[in-house]
């Protein structure tokens, strides 16, 4: 199956590795690099494109336990998505929906309700993330709200 690889570890993709792909495990069979975008990969027991065709469209995931760590002040999409938003001041904006990359920052779109707000990710506006308590407080800049 051909798959865009979005991740910083390349090394993920090595035969005998387990990928889930719609919540069932399978094992890496072998991976090729096709251009800078995409990879080709075999995985055991998905054996002819039909097979593959069945999971167009979906995301393949490691095993947390095989995440790793990553530096101080870096975080996981996984670990953000859902993530409850709050202001310096204590009101809860709502959740992060999604996570935009811009090239120059990520942007956390914060959704609550039918509301949304764009929170870019900067030093000077995220104040703290507690990935255990699934907390963010953020000094929204004026004009953002």
């Amino acid at each position: 199956m051909q798959v865009e690889p979005i991740t910083d570890f390349p090394g993920r993709f090595a035969a005998g590795e387990v990928l889930f792909l719609a919540g069932h495990p399978y094992r890496l069979e072998y991976a090729l690099q096709r251009n800078s975008a995409w990879m080709v990969l075999k995985l055991e027991g998905i054996d002819s494109a039909q097979d593959a065709d069945a999971f167009r469209g979906q995301s393949l995931f490691v095993p947390r336990h095989r995440v790793p760590p990553l530096p101080q002040g870096q975080y996981y999409y996984f670990q953000l998505v859902d993530m409850e938003v709050y202001t310096s001041e204590g009101e809860r904006l709502g959740q992060i929906s999604e996570i935009m990359e811009t090239g120059s920052n990520d942007v956390y779109v914060v959704t609550n309700g039918d509301q949304e707000i764009l929170v870019p990710a900067l030093d000077d506006v995220i104040q703290s993330v507690h990935v255990e308590a699934g907390r963010m407080v953020v000094d929204l800049p004026p004009g953002l709200r």
